[in-house]
C-alpha cells in the first residue's frame, strides 16, 4: 500500500497481498454500507426501497447494484408537487412530503408505478386537504385512501401513523366517539328545540325525536309552513311572525258574506272566501257600533275590530272608511284603558292622515301628545311637536294638550289640574292614566310650601278630587294615618319634612318607566 494513503481509502481493486494482510492481521477500520439509490430533485430526495445489505469484508468486491429507473410520469408528478404555483395555503411542506412519500411507496410495493395515471392523480397537498375536509364533514367515516378510494386507517410502510389519523386525535381532540369539540354543546336539547332539520339529515338527534314537547313543536311548525305557503306565494319571516301575501300577487278580493268573523292571526296568504269585501265591512261596522252601545263587551268588540282591520289590510283598502274604523277602535280602547291596542291604532292613523284620507287628525294629534306625556317618551314627543302646523296649534284640542305639557314642564300643578278638569274630547281618559303621579308631585310641593298644615278641602279643590273623602283616601294610600288630623272642626293634612319625604318616595315610585306593551 502506498505511503500516506489511509486504510479507509483502499478499494476492492487493491493488490491481493495487501488485502490478505488486512484480513489476516487487522480489523477493518470501517463497515461497508450499501450504496443508496435515489431520485434527486431540486428540493427533496425520494429513496427507492432496497433490500438490506449484508456485511462484507475488505477482500470481497461489492456487487454493483442496478440503478432504479423511475418512470418519467413519476418524476414529473414529483416536480409538479413542489412547484410554487401548486402550493396550498394551510398545508405544511412536511405534511405534503409525507403524503408524497406514502403515495410513491405504496405504488412501488403494489407494482402500480406504470399503471397509475400520474398526470391526473391529485397532488399530495390536495390529498392532505381532502383528508382534512373528510374529517370535518364526518369524523366517523374512514379517511380517503391514497388513490381516492375509501380505505381503513393504517400505518404506512415507514411505521408512521396516517396523517389524517394524527390530525383527528391530536389537533381536534374529539371525544371517545370521534366527535370534535365544535359538535358538542353544553345543552343539546336547548339548542335543538330551536332548530328543525330534515328527516334525512344526520344532524337530527334521537333525543329530539323522542321528546313529546319537541314533537309538538315540530308538528306546529309543519302545519304552519305546509303547502298553502308554497302554492300561494306567501313569505314567512324567520321569527315566526304572520306572513303577508307576496307583492306580485296583488291585493285579495274578498267574497265572504258573514258580518261577524273572529280574528285569527294569518299563517299563510288569505283566501278570498275568508275575507269580507268592502260593502260587507260597512255593514259589519254598523253592527259592531250597536253591539258596543248595547252590551259594552270589550273582549268581543276588540276581537271583531281586529278582524275587520285585517280584512281591510289584506285587500289594500285605504280610504275614509279605513280611517273611521281605526278611529272608532282607538276611542273604544281609550275608554277601556287598553293602551296596547290604542297604540296600534294610533300608529296606523298617523300614516293614514299623511295620505289626506279624512277623519279627525287634530283630535288624535292631541291624544298623541297626551299619550307621550303619560309614557314620558320625550323623543317621540319632539317628533309629534315637529309635525304640528300653525293651524294644528290653533285647534282647541291640540292647544289644550300643549298647555298640559307646558304646565308640567314648569311645575305649575295649579294650572295642570285646571286643564285636567276641562279636557276636550276623550283626552280625559289619557290624563286619568297619569294624574295620580302628578298629584303626588303636587303634594310633595305643598308639604314644602305650607306649614304647619292645610285643610283637606284645599287639597280637594287644588288637585281636582271629586270629594274630601276621595282626597283623604288618596293621602292615606300614600302616607301615614297620623298625617290627617281633625282640628277646629275640619280635617287637616299635617305638612313638614316627614310628610314631604313620604310623598317624595311615592312620587319617585310613580314616575318609573311605563310599560304599555300589555293589552287587556
Amino acid at each position: 500500500m502506498s505511503a500516506g494513503i489511509p486504510p479507509w481509502r483502499a478499494t476492492a481493486a487493491a493488490p491481493t497481498a495487501t488485502a490478505s494482510l488486512y484480513s489476516s492481521h487487522a480489523t477493518p477500520a470501517y463497515t461497508p454500507v450499501q450504496a443508496r439509490r435515489s431520485i434527486t430533485t431540486a428540493k427533496t430526495t425520494i429513496s427507492a426501497p432496497t433490500p438490506a445489505s449484508s456485511h462484507q469484508t475488505s477482500t470481497e468486491t461489492a456487487p454493483r447494484k442496478q440503478r432504479v429507473e423511475w418512470p418519467e410520469p413519476v418524476r414529473l408528478y414529483v416536480q409538479r408537487s413542489f412547484a410554487p404555483e401548486n402550493r396550498l395555503a394551510g398545508v405544511e411542506r412536511g405534511e405534503m412530503e409525507t403524503k408524497l412519500r406514502a403515495v410513491i411507496t405504496e405504488a412501488a410495493e403494489n407494482n402500480m408505478l406504470d399503471k397509475i395515471d400520474w398526470s391526473n392523480l391529485p397532488l399530495p397537498q390536495v390529498m392532505v386537504q381532502n383528508d382534512r375536509n373528510k374529517i370535518l364533514a364526518s369524523p366517523s367515516v374512514s379517511t380517503w385512501g391514497t388513490f381516492g378510494t375509501l380505505s381503513p386507517k393504517k400505518s404506512n410502510s415507514n411505521g408512521l401513523e396516517d396523517v389524517s389519523k394524527k390530525r383527528k386525535s391530536v389537533e381536534y381532540q374529539g371525544d371517545a366517539n370521534g366527535c370534535p369539540p365544535w359538535r358538542k354543546t353544553n345543552n343539546h336539547n336547548a339548542f335543538e328545540d330551536r332548530v328543525t332539520y330534515a328527516s334525512t339529515d344526520k344532524r337530527q338527534r334521537i333525543d329530539l325525536k323522542n321528546t313529546s314537547k319537541s314533537k309538538a313543536n315540530l308538528e306546529m311548525r309543519r302545519k304552519r309552513f305546509e303547502e298553502p305557503q308554497a302554492s300561494n306565494g306567501s313569505s314567512v319571516s324567520s321569527r315566526g311572525t304572520s306572513p303577508v301575501p307576496a307583492a306580485n300577487t296583488g291585493p285579495v278580493v274578498g267574497t265572504c258574506q258573514e258580518l261577524e268573523k273572529n280574528y285569527f292571526r294569518l299563517t299563510a296568504a288569505p283566501k278570498p272566501e275568508t275575507v269580507r269585501p268592502l260593502h260587507i265591512l260597512h255593514k259589519t261596522l254598523d253592527v259592531l257600533k250597536k253591539k258596543w252601545k248595547k252590551d259594552n263587551n270589550y273582549t268581543y268588540i276588540c276581537d271583531q275590530f281586529k278582524s275587520l282591520r285585517q280584512d281591510l289590510t289584506v285587500q289594500h283598502i285605504k280610504n275614509e272608511f279605513t280611517v273611521s274604523v281605526y278611529e272608532i277602535h282607538a276611542r273604544i280602547a281609550l275608554e277601556k284603558g287598553d293602551l296596547g291596542e290604542y297604540n296600534q291604532c294610533q300608529t296606523q292613523l298617523r300614516a293614514l292622515y299623511a295620505q289626506q284620507l279624512g277623519g279627525h287628525p287634530t283630535e288624535f294629534r292631541a291624544y298623541r301628545i297626551l299619550y307621550f306625556i303619560h309614557t314620558r317618551n320625550w323623543t317621540a314627543m319632539n317628533d309629534a311637536l315637529a309635525d304640528l302646523t300653525p293651524a294644528d296649534k290653533r285647534d282647541p284640542a291640540v292647544k289644550h294638550a300643549l298647555d298640559v305639557r307646558s304646565a308640567l314642564a314648569l311645575g305649575n300643578y295649579h294650572r295642570f289640574f285646571q286643564l285636567y278638569l276641562d279636557t276636550p274630547n276623550m283626552g280625559a281618559y289619557l290624563m286619568d292614566m297619569f294624574v295620580d303621579r302628578e298629584r303626588l308631585s303636587a303634594l310633595a310641593a305643598i308639604c314644602k310650601a305650607y306649614k304647619p298644615d292645610v285643610k283637606i278641602r284645599f287639597i280637594t279643590e287644588e288637585l281636582g278630587f271629586e270629594s274630601d273623602e276621595q282626597s283623604a283616601r288618596f293621602i292615606l294610600d300614600h302616607s301615614a294615618e297620623d298625617l290627617l288630623q281633625e282640628k277646629e272642626g275640619s280635617v287637616r293634612l299635617v305638612t313638614g319634612p316627614r310628610a314631604g319625604q313620604l310623598f317624595e318616595a311615592a312620587k319617585a315610585d310613580a314616575h318609573r318607566i311605563v310599560d304599555i306593551k300589555g293589552q287587556i
